[in-house]
């Protein structure tokens, strides 16, 4: 990630220095605290590689929402990174607040029916709705392993990640203050806000810090996301962050749809 952004858009590295403390790119397996600002400048160098095109609609999964809103022109680059350096700041340090949490994807072709259920079942958190295949649970760490006997009962595939935290669920409600002060401190342009679908709502974005605050501790609905992108008239996805997990979910959304990735 951070050769590309060293050849598109060098200036991100040296407000990343400032903004994080050091080079988030050097850190970026040590928590998301570095991995949060890495991916934000590495999405932001990929959309200006592609030339920054402006588009009816935008979105963003977790963390790049603050991109999205970014790339719409609703919030500067500057605010935009700062945020992104806070929230991964806050979110590492409610996750040891908090105490051990974790979370887990549960895929199958009927993980969506089930994950209400087994979230109740277990006292998880649903985080993510990725696809109608896929997802993810947030909460206690010590609850994931029963998680998984579950899901695996159920005919699912349950995969414990890689984290450092419950995102997304309750266990990040320390977070929440700090981010929101920042948030209301940021001049915001609500009207171009509105050209980004919020993964809160599904909606376009009627109170940026409302609906980024809530994100904090509730589900990315990106399914939902998607659908009403579809419902707009969007056939056209391009993803502009570091790998492809969000075309390999609108595929798997979506059908007949055109995807792009840079």
């Amino acid at each position: 990630m951070r050769d590309q952004v060293a050849k598109v858009r060098p200036d991100l590295l040296d407000m990343a220095l400032k903004a994080v403390g050091v080079d988030p790119f050097l850190h970026v397996d040590e928590g998301t605290q570095f991995a949060q600002p890495a991916i934000f400048c590495a999405s932001l160098a990929g959309w200006y590689a592609l030339g920054r095109p402006q588009t009816e609609f935008m979105a963003g999964h977790s963390l790049g929402e603050v991109g999205a809103l970014v790339a719409a022109g609703a919030i500067s680059e500057q605010d935009g990174l700062e945020l992104v350096a806070l929230r991964g700041r806050v979110m590492q340090e409610a996750g040891q607040v908090s105490g051990a949490g974790g979370m887990i994807a549960v895929v199958g072709a009927n993980a969506v029916d089930h994950a209400e259920r087994l979230a109740a079942e277990i006292g998880l958190a649903i985080a993510n709705e990725n696809s109608p295949q896929q997802v993810v649970l947030s909460g206690p760490r010590e609850l994931l392993r029963d998680a998984e006997e579950t899901a695996t009962q159920l005919g699912l595939r349950a995969i414990i990640l890689p984290v450092t935290g419950a995102f997304h669920s309750p266990m990040m409600a320390s977070a929440v203050p700090q981010f929101r002060a920042a948030l209301k401190a940021v001049k915001i342009d609500e009207e171009r806000a509105a050209n980004v679908i919020s993964a809160a709502t599904a909606e376009p974005f009627d109170d940026v810090c409302l609906r980024l605050t809530q994100a904090l501790t509730g589900p990315v609905r990106w399914r939902d996301v998607l659908m009403s992108l579809h419902r707009r008239g969007v056939t056209r996805f391009v993803e502009v962050g570091p790998g492809r997990v969000l075309i390999r979910l609108v595929k798997r959304t979506l059908p007949n749809v055109e995807l792009i990735s840079a």
